[in-house]
């Protein structure tokens, strides 16, 4: 059996995708339409308020392409504080005008080697910094789900230790070189979700994100190991924003 390698474990998320009702929301009397886009905004405001006091952390999104119309990302130090947010943004009135599309549970992860000999990971600022993150605010987000892929001798699970650490030292590599124009956090879902792991990407150069994923596409972590999920791009949204986005 293979030597699985610990991990550091941080805030629980929540990705949640979906769609509008633009027939429904169009046809709307214009009153039930600001009613509905003011508890939206109080809503986000809330989750930011939070985000600020470091309980948890919040991204509004527009979303490009058909696959959803919105995102909004949660994360809180327990699932059940998800399950209340999930709840109370199903209980505005501008939930009634959606349907989720896509949703996507999991856990901040790091690999347990960032933490160093002597260090106390309940108390090291960049650790915790790391594990419950303000998430980047940032013009575009990318988000995608991957496994680790299980298939005859391209099956990671069954390489060693050793082999899988030198593997990912040499994938991180190509990511550091996007340092400071991409920000990447992954969250880690086995047992909680579809996928082994998400990953979320943040940048202002929304081709970044080409780059960086065509680059890692080469490396042998991915070429031979790495099965991906749908992509998801999006772009930062404010109150404001979703005020104009829609507008009808």
């Amino acid at each position: 059996m293979s030597e699985a390698v610990e991990t550091l474990d941080g805030w629980y998320a929540f990705h949640d995708f979906r769609v509008i009702d633009w027939s429904l929301w169009k046809s709307a009397d214009k009153a039930i339409r600001e009613q509905a886009l003011a508890e939206l905004a109080a809503f986000a405001e809330e989750c930011t308020r939070d985000m600020k006091n470091r309980k948890g952390s919040f991204g509004q999104y527009a979303i490009t392409g058909t696959k959803a119309d919105f995102l909004w990302v949660h994360m809180r130090p327990t699932v059940d504080e998800l399950t209340e947010l999930k709840m109370r943004f199903q209980k505005t009135k501008f939930a009634d005008f959606t349907r989720p599309v896509y949703s996507y549970t999991s856990c901040v992860e790091l690999s347990s080697y960032l933490a160093k000999p002597g260090v106390d990971v309940d108390t090291d600022p960049y650790l915790q910094g790391r594990l419950k993150p303000v998430l980047p605010d940032t013009r575009y987000v990318c988000f995608y789900p991957m496994n680790k892929r299980r298939e005859g001798n391209d099956n990671w699970y069954m390489l060693s230790r050793q082999e899988r650490g030198e593997m990912m030292k040499n994938h991180g590599l190509i990511g550091r070189k996007y340092a400071g124009q991409v920000t990447q956090i992954i969250t880690g879902s086995q047992g909680l979700d579809d996928w082994e792991w998400g990953v979320t990407l943040y940048s202002n150069d929304v081709l970044q994100f080409k780059k960086l994923v065509y680059e890692m596409r080469f490396d042998e972590t991915s070429a031979r190991f790495a099965d991906f999920g749908p992509f998801y791009i999006g772009s930062n949204a404010s109150n404001a924003q979703m005020q104009r986005l829609l507008s009808v």
